[in-house]
């Protein structure tokens, strides 16, 4: 590939993470080096360790903060250093091993809650490796991601088990 694209996944809808390990699977089934992130989420998901034994590399946050409306002032200050951080990683990363496809899942809540530093988010994007493809997962994306972004994928829920008390399941959900 010559260029890379810019994906967004988006919508309230159960799909946007699905879709994105979907394109990781196709990329590594191709001999694509993927990197896939999350942000948001601690690496316990199921699909985290089918991806690494197809040979992607993996990387989250260490700390897990919850949902955004739980936190506590002081939690808001250290997710934003430490999911800031974790974007810088990845970038570099990105830039350094040759990665083609980086997926960064829940990259929205992160970007929307002023939990990354949006400015070098957006530095980054615009000007990535030429051959570098992106996918960014999560519900609510800004007008500026939307204007930069190749793909916009809505997923609309028209009806999920949560919204009669059922809770998230592992292997469908988790």
């Amino acid at each position: 590939m010559k260029q890379g694209l810019l994906h967004i996944y988006c919508g309230d809808g159960k799909g946007k993470s699905t879709a994105a390990v979907g394109l990781a699977v196709r990329a590594l089934g191709s001999g694509m080096k993927v990197l896939f992130c999350q942000c948001m989420k601690n690496g316990t998901s199921s699909e985290v360790a089918m991806l690494k034994k197809l040979g992607a590399s993996y990387c989250c946050c260490e700390e897990k903060f919850g949902f955004y409306w739980n936190m506590k002032e002081e939690e808001k200050e250290r997710a934003a250093c430490a999911y800031t951080c974790l974007f810088q990683t990845v970038a570099d990363r990105a830039k350094k091993e040759g990665v083609d496809l980086l997926v960064i899942d829940e990259f929205m809540s992160a970007y929307n809650h002023n939990l990354l530093d949006q400015e070098i988010a957006l530095s980054f994007l615009k000007n990535r490796p030429q051959g570098l493809e992106v996918v960014l997962t999560g519900r609510d994306p800004a007008p500026a991601l939307l204007e930069l972004a190749d793909y916009v994928s809505e997923v609309c829920k028209k009806k999920h088990p949560y919204d009669k008390g059922i809770p998230a399941r592992r292997g469908i959900e988790l």
